[in-house]
């Protein structure tokens, strides 16, 4: 068990958005590194530091653990979860199968305004790609891409399951430290999609997702089973 330290390093809130501002804190905190796998989220430690009581930072917990960051045990607390190879593989499937529905979806459509909205959010990925851009800047925006694309779908259920694993997954690309070389690359990787959509292709833009995220899914899980193995 690795303890929270005594002192988080976080700042006093007011109490506006309180839960969901908490949430945010202790998800980037996670997402970063700066709160471990397997660390417990000590609830008066983080109330304390953050000036707050500890029903918020219970309740903030409670939505990490929805978001798949957080892992509840009865009698010790809250743990930033560990999260395996096996799962982060489940994960990347459901999210083929979600944004290949929502991109035949957009298509059969035919509304220009979510293809726009995709075209400038790669606009964003590129200049994002430059040197000195911290990378979970990089990969939120990335994650942003496929927001839209599930967003663009018109069907609610397709982003709020979206949103549900969009944590886990940036949380799996921080922990192995990246996914190309140059970050360019990531950028560039998303232009097939677009492309695709632009021009109402349906199996063109479903094979560029699939690829995509193939991609994505074999270096993240390879890297994870190597942590697992030690071999990383």
């Amino acid at each position: 068990m690795i303890p929270i330290p005594s002192s988080s390093g976080f700042q006093p809130l007011d109490r506006e958005g309180l839960v969901q501002r908490v949430a945010r804190l202790l998800g980037k905190a996670i997402i970063t590194g700066q709160l471990a796998p397997g660390a417990r989220l000590s609830e008066s430690v983080v109330a304390r530091d953050l000036g707050v009581s500890r029903a918020p930072v219970r309740e903030a917990a409670r939505l990490l653990e929805n978001s798949g960051l957080v892992t509840y045990h009865a009698n010790r607390g809250f743990f930033v979860r560990k999260i395996s190879a096996e799962e982060l593989d489940h994960l990347y499937e459901l999210r083929i199968v979600i944004e290949l529905a929502a991109a035949r979806r957009m298509i059969d459509q035919g509304q220009p305004e979510p293809v726009a909205a995709l075209a400038a959010q790669l606009q964003a990925l590129h200049r994002v790609a430059a040197p000195g851009v911290d990378m979970l800047t990089q990969v939120e925006a990335d994650m942003q891409f496929h927001r839209l694309l599930c967003s663009g779908s018109g069907n609610p259920k397709f982003l709020a399951v979206f949103d549900q694993i969009a944590a886990e997954t940036e949380f799996s690309i921080m922990v192995i430290g990246q996914l190309y070389d140059d970050p360019l690359k990531m950028a560039e990787t998303h232009e097939p999609i677009l492309d695709a959509l632009q021009a109402g292709d349906a199996p063109r833009a479903e094979a560029a997702i699939r690829y995509h995220i193939g991609v994505a899914r074999e270096m993240v899980t390879r890297q994870f089973r190597d942590l697992e193995t030690g071999a990383g």
